[in-house]
């Protein structure tokens, strides 16, 4: 169990410094150099990932509230809080991320072309609605959370060290699954479904450069590089995400969270966060120039 939390904690750790270094980038980039419209999406998910993997479990806000001497139902209600909007923020812009790439590569005869014109205007509104639709659900989600007592003697199932999820009853419990599962599905659905549009193009393009044997079609585009990166995430997304769930629905299911499940499942949801800014890292040529040009002057420093 020992060895499952020092993994955890070097997952986390890696995926906070790796985000940080994605947002100072990003946000360099946009205040003081010409950006491109995906860095206004790129720019948000460090940063929601960054609080994401900070207020998962017992990390880093525990600790922060705990030094404060804040009471244990508003220090589990407030971390839920946060880290569900930030979870479905997740989604959400990697969703748009994903569409905005398909809108990006696509012919100038299909439906998406004219989304490229007005990116930055699509994406404030985008923005806009999904931190205010997020903020606002989660709200009624977090009464669901509250500090641990005995569960011996009431029917709460134990979370994380401090706090459990209580009992619903079943209207209640009916109305939010099938609200978040129907949100989910739906983005879920979106991502796959975009993905395979990409997916689509690419090999048109890829069986078009094999038809004309050019070298300069065969060199990889930065449209190209982005679409790979992109259709990588997603597939992580997807994939954890889908794990995430069958953990948990299992665990709501059965009333019971063991330790190991769920040090397991908080180890699962934190691989999105962590994975993403490294895959983004070692994608962007902007960043791996910056990476080389400070490695060669370290070098010439040192030498």
């Amino acid at each position: 169990m020992s060895s499952l939390k020092n993994i955890l904690y070097f997952q986390a750790g890696l995926g906070v410094l790796a985000n940080m270094f994605l947002l100072f980038f990003y946000t360099f980039i946009i205040l003081v150099h010409r950006s491109k419209s995906v860095d206004l999406i790129s720019c948000q998910l460090p940063f929601i990932h960054i609080v994401l993997i900070l207020s998962g479990g017992d990390i880093w806000l525990t600790d922060v509230f705990e030094s404060l001497n804040i009471e244990n139902d508003f220090k589990c209600k407030a971390t839920f809080y946060i880290n569900r909007v930030m979870r479905s923020l997740s989604i959400c812009i990697t969703c748009l991320l994903s569409m905005f790439q398909a809108a990006t590569i696509s012919p100038s005869t299909s439906l998406l072309a004219k989304f490229k014109h007005k990116p930055k205007r699509y994406m404030i509104y985008a923005f806009f609605y999904m931190w205010f639709l997020n903020l606002s659900f989660s709200s009624i989600l977090m009464f669901n959370f509250g500090a641990f007592t005995n569960a011996s003697e009431t029917n709460q199932m134990k979370v994380t060290k401090y706090c459990s999820l209580l009992p619903m009853n079943y209207i209640t419990s009916a109305m939010i699954l099938t609200v978040t599962t129907s949100r989910d599905v739906f983005l879920v659905g979106a991502m796959l479904t975009t993905s395979t549009y990409m997916v689509i193009i690419l090999f048109r393009h890829h069986r078009q450069c094999k038809h004309l044997h050019s070298l300069s079609h065969l060199r990889m585009s930065p449209e190209k590089r982005a679409t790979k990166t992109i259709l990588l995430l997603v597939v992580v997304f997807v994939i954890t995400y889908w794990v995430d769930f069958i953990i948990s629905s299992t665990a709501v299911l059965l009333w019971m969270y063991h330790p190991v499940i769920l040090t397991v499942q908080k180890f699962v949801m934190n691989v999105y966060p962590t994975i993403t800014p490294l895959v983004q890292i070692s994608s962007d040529n902007r960043i791996i120039s910056v990476l080389t040009n400070l490695w060669s002057k370290c070098h010439q420093i040192f030498k």
